[in-house]
């Protein structure tokens, strides 16, 4: 399966087999997470076989979470500016490479309980949120989107393919309720601009959609503004 498969195919799972992940996945998933982390600065950890955080949470009940016993958790500086984006970003880029190793995924802010005798969180970092990971119930089901026209704008009066495909990429993303409050503006010299709307977690949806847009334009096509 390539990114742009996995892009497509993914949904939100909330439902999860018995089913340990597999030591291939583990090890792909571990190599990937230390990548992320040296890029970003991130502490993101993969934590298996650990129930409690969705187990005994009131919380993960309203978010009718089922059989998690794996997840992401996604740590960083408090001090950083760009804490949300990244977690977007780089949890996406992991989202998507657990797709492509058979794994589903459901990306989760609220509805789970934190684990400190688990999940290393030293003084100055902070739990961003998690991804839920594991063999799921079903594949999930595909989420509305929005027509394109209203998440993009050209100050070049075109659209060349590449700024088109990266939409299109942009637009399959997951975000927070399903808002999609981002945008995307093409500039002068192949630059493009991103900026997150008002909302409910809208920076790290932006984290998100960067990703996307980046896989479905090709990064040589373009330079962020």
């Amino acid at each position: 399966m390539t990114i742009l498969e996995a892009i497509k195919e993914r949904h939100s799972v909330r439902s999860f087999t018995d089913q340990p992940l597999s030591a291939e996945a583990i090890s792909a998933l571990r190599e990937a997470i230390d990548e992320c982390n040296r890029e970003s600065g991130l502490k993101i950890q993969l934590i298996t076989d650990e129930p409690k955080a969705f187990g005994t949470s009131k919380m993960a009940h309203y978010g009718k979470f089922s059989g998690v016993r794996n997840y992401l958790a996604l740590v960083g500086p408090k001090d950083d500016p760009l804490l949300d984006e990244k977690v977007g970003y780089y949890g996406e880029r992991l989202v998507l490479l657990a797709q492509q190793l058979g794994l589903n995924t459901c990306w989760v802010v609220l509805t789970y309980k934190k684990q400190t005798d688990v999940v290393a969180i030293a003084p100055g970092e902070r739990l961003r949120c998690v991804i839920a990971m594991g063999y799921g119930t079903t594949q999930g089901v595909a989420h509305k989107v929005k027509d394109v026209g209203k998440v993009c704008r050209s100050k070049t009066g075109e659209m060349p393919d590449w700024f088109c495909r990266g939409l299109a990429a942009a637009l399959l993303a997951p975000t927070a309720l399903h808002q999609q409050k981002f945008k995307f503006t093409l500039l002068s010299d192949n630059k493009v601009e991103a900026r997150a709307g008002f909302g409910y977690c809208t920076k790290i949806d932006l984290g998100i959609v960067k990703y996307h847009f980046e896989v479905g334009a090709g990064v040589e096509n373009f330079t962020w503004k």
